[in-house]
């Protein structure tokens, strides 16, 4: 398909696998069509001529011998009655004449398309019954006595008009075998005729197999496989290598295609290394702010600590000592200023307890839930004793992870449901645990506080986000951040459920064993 002339390749380079296919296709079934004929119509003629020879001039023949059988016992009977004057003899003459009838009428049929083989049986029959009329009839049916008289009176006539029958019926035979013969050997030549057609339509079958195979590799097994051969060498990293285009117009049209993704792919790895270069960069200059983070941590809680409490220490005593003393409004800013360095030390500790997630408690193991809720719950005594609240739980599992941190979770989610209650009612806090998919447990902390509006649902999650005033609920807006960050840190995820609307609900997931997710988050940590 490759090797062709100039000219031919120019008609041919738009042509497409299936029109190729279609071209062939139809170039074989045409010369198949016509070889096809041909042995059909070998195979009609040969079984003509077989029918013709079988059921025709076979028969025929045979009947027309049959007939000077016949014909022979008859003139046997007669002559035998015609000298004896006895009527046995012409038992043989009566079977003579029925043979002799019925053979005329199956050579009648069997002779209808030859015109010359019906001109000599009618001859036989002329003769036949000349022969009958002038000698065998008037012997047969006269008296014994007469039938000798008669009988010796056309001796010499007899003989004449039988031996005229009987050469007539050789003539009869003779042609009869020669059509014979003629009809045999033209079956043979058609036989033969057969037999060549028959292996020519296998020749050229094979032949048609052979170049449909040639093609077909020249023209789409072989560009397909040099097509894939240097797409897997790209798809193994040798992005140079050019993509093969050959074959088909549709073949090369997809090596086209194939070249063009090839060309996006380096261009993509071009500008993706290039990336990475600059990833690496800034991910040195992450683990140099991470450094300095991690610097200004340990300033913050060492040598920022010190002087704030110094501050709110000194304050506190100038609270204490001159309380009262001085003027009303020296008393308020003396409130205001312990305060605040109450709150900033507070806001301090939440900070390092936030920045430590992930960093330096990173104990996983085998945690009792029941233990860290019961060890929060101790914690949350004098609160949950003031608010009257009552805490339900579900039999909770043994989970993994760092017990600190989950000590953490559950002692914010639980102070969180104590703090924001409504006053008109008791707190009720029910803790709720089902399986949520495999190696995952669904908890939910249920409460029927004041509810967090839906718009403020995702907000809640976020550092320093405050839904109240600090007069109303007192807190730093750290604690569900926190939450949040220890969930994820342990593989699973935190919400609020918008469909509890009396009062929040809290729903997270923690994994009952070790996780990949898990396992990435911790690694993921800076």
């Amino acid at each position: 398909m490759n090797e062709q002339p100039p000219g031919a390749r120019k008609v041919t380079a738009g042509w497409t696998t299936r029109r190729w296919l279609r071209v062939s296709v139809a170039v074989t079934l045409a010369v198949l069509a016509v070889l096809g004929s041909l042995g059909v119509w070998a195979m009609a003629r040969t079984s003509q001529l077989t029918e013709q020879i079988v059921d025709r001039r076979g028969p025929a023949l045979t009947y027309a011998v049959r007939l000077e059988t016949a014909l022979v016992n008859q003139e046997t009977g007669v002559r035998g009655y015609g000298l004896s004057g006895e009527r046995d003899f012409l038992q043989p003459y009566a079977q003579g004449v029925t043979e002799e009838r019925e053979a005329l009428r199956q050579l009648e049929a069997l002779l209808s398309d030859a015109p010359r083989a019906r001109a000599e049986l009618a001859t036989v029959r002329r003769l036949s019954g000349r022969w009958q009329n002038d000698v065998a009839v008037p012997i047969a049916s006269a008296a014994p006595a007469r039938a000798v008289s008669i009988a010796s009176g056309r001796v010499t006539q007899g003989k004449a008009s039988f031996d005229t029958l009987r050469d007539a019926l050789t003539t009869q035979q003779t042609h009869l075998g020669e059509e014979r013969a003629a009809a045999s050997s033209e079956l043979r030549r058609a036989a033969h005729l057969r037999n060549w057609t028959f292996t020519v339509i296998a020749l050229v079958i094979v032949l048609v197999a052979a170049l449909a195979f040639e093609a077909l590799r020249r023209g789409i097994t072989s560009p397909l496989g040099r097509l894939g051969q240097t797409a897997r060498e790209v798809a193994e990293g040798r992005f140079e290598r050019p993509i093969a285009i050959t074959g088909p117009a549709d073949l090369r049209q997809l090596g086209s295609d194939v070249e063009s993704m090839r060309g996006r792919l380096l261009q993509e790895l071009e500008f993706s290394e290039t990336s990475r270069r600059l990833l690496d960069e800034q991910a040195a200059d992450l683990q140099r702010s991470n450094a300095e983070l991690e610097q200004f941590a340990y300033v913050a809680s060492h040598d920022l600590q010190e002087p704030l409490r110094k501050v709110s220490s000194f304050t506190q005593l100038l609270q204490r000592r001159y309380g009262g003393q001085l003027d009303e409004r020296a008393d308020q800013y003396i409130a205001f200023a312990v305060d605040g360095a109450n709150r900033m030390q507070v806001l301090i500790n939440d900070l390092l307890a936030f920045s430590r997630v992930g960093r330096v408690l990173n104990d996983h193991e085998e945690v009792d839930l029941e233990a860290v809720v019961g060890h929060a719950l101790d914690n949350l005594s004098v609160a949950i004793e003031e608010s009257g609240a009552e805490v339900t739980h579900d039999p909770l599992p043994k989970v993994v992870g760092d017990a600190t941190q989950l000590g953490m979770l559950w002692q914010n989610l639980l102070s969180n449901s104590v703090k924001f209650r409504r006053p008109d009612r008791t707190p009720q806090i029910r803790i709720s645990v089902r399986a949520d998919g495999e190696g995952l447990r669904e908890f939910a902390v249920t409460d029927n506080g004041i509810g967090i509006e839906p718009g403020f649902q995702e907000k809640v999650f976020v550092l320093f986000q405050r839904l109240h005033t600090r007069d109303a609920y007192p807190g730093t807006g750290i604690g569900l951040a926190m939450c949040k960050k220890v969930v994820e840190f342990h593989g699973g995820t935190i919400r609020i459920d918008p469909d509890h609307t009396a009062g929040t609900r809290v729903v997270f997931t923690l994994p009952v064993e070790h996780s990949a997710t898990a396992d990435g988050a911790r690694e993921a940590q800076p």
